[in-house]
């Protein structure tokens, strides 16, 4: 694709995003016309109380978190895929989420009083204590992938994630089973996963350190594209393999963390945006697929979102379930496109 319809992708993709976050905030249980939902992001002194109440309080929040989410699992996805050279690799799929599921079970529940004391005395005290729970348990899950891909082709990678999301989740399952019902609650509210968790105060602890991860990985880009290209044409070309493989999955875990620690774990945005954008941008340049990540990621957490919420209902629909109905076909798509991704990612 020319440089022109690269251009006229992006801003369709931005106005895109820009459309469907101003439809988060106006549309819901209680419809709120769009001008007044614009004024009360800036002035709450001419807007209805009630309607200013819902954009600041719980709309504006969750439409922001959904936003940065989805980016966030994008470019996570997209940088895994890159460095394990597997197509279907995503947090989910390759069993981070579980992993971080179990270093936040571990805080919460096995921790005993002192984790609940803790996640429970401030809200930012709380989510740090998960984020920084939830990315460490990441982390491990990915170093642990990293040194059994080495042996392993891709299919029995996958096969091995999936092994390891069963091993992880049946130790979670055990520490549900000794842990005392005060425990439970504050576990389970966050496994279901929810883009309305994250409080406005929230918000200036979850933006930042997304934002972080995602500088971090634009500057790795041109690492990121000799590693598509093999790492022993990436080590001729004078790049680092270790460090920058260390510094590649320390950036995915980081943003896969973060967002599985404030939001729960959420599947297949992170496997469904990077192919959308490779089909999309028709290349497989991460100058052109990371920023186009981000924001594919950020329209589809939003999508989710304004879907899971069901305008017009007061029932919230499983985000999982509204996702999956996202990265499933994704899936299914890849592995019938296995050849074309073969010669992508050089296998």
């Amino acid at each position: 694709m020319d440089r022109r319809n690269i251009i006229v992708c992006f801003f369709a993709l931005a106005a895109l995003a820009m459309l469907v976050f101003l439809s988060g905030i106006c549309l819901g249980s209680v419809d709120i016309p769009l001008l007044e939902a614009i004024k009360s992001l800036f002035s709450s002194n001419d807007t209805n109380a009630l309607h200013s109440a819902i954009v600041l309080e719980f709309r504006l929040p969750r439409t922001v978190t959904a936003a940065f989410a989805g980016a966030a699992l994008a470019v996570s996805g997209l940088m895994m895929q890159t460095v394990f050279r597997n197509p279907l690799a995503d947090p989910f799929v390759l069993g981070v989420n579980s992993g971080a599921s179990l270093g936040v079970a571990i805080a919460l529940l096995a921790l005993g009083p002192g984790g609940i004391v803790l996640a429970s005395q401030t809200p930012l005290t709380g989510s740090l204590l998960v984020v920084v729970a939830a990315t460490l348990g990441a982390g491990a899950s990915l170093v642990l992938i990293l040194m059994l891909s080495s042996r392993v082709d891709v299919m029995s990678l996958l096969i091995l994630g999936l092994m390891i999301s069963y091993g992880v989740s049946s130790i979670v399952s055990i520490l549900i089973y000794y842990s005392m019902a005060d425990r439970l609650q504050v576990f389970f509210s966050w496994s279901f996963g929810n883009f309305g968790a994250v409080t406005l105060e929230q918000l200036g602890l979850f933006v930042p350190i997304v934002l972080a991860g995602l500088i971090g990985a634009t500057l790795l880009v041109k690492r990121l594209d000799a590693f598509l290209l093999g790492e022993r044409y990436a080590k001729t070309l004078g790049v680092n393999i270790g460090g920058s493989r260390l510094a590649m999955l320390g950036c995915a875990s980081l943003l896969a963390g973060v967002v599985t620690g404030f939001c729960g774990p959420i599947g297949f945005i992170g496997i469904a945006a990077p192919h959308i954008c490779r089909y999309l941008f028709k290349t497989s340049e991460h100058r052109v697929l990371l920023p186009g990540a981000i924001l594919m990621g950020g329209l589809i957490g939003l999508v989710a979102d304004l879907l899971a919420r069901a305008p017009g209902l007061e029932a919230t629909l499983p985000l999982n379930s509204v996702t999956a109905l996202i990265g499933v076909p994704v899936i299914i798509t890849a592995l019938l496109k296995q050849r074309n991704y073969q010669r992508i990612f050089g296998g």
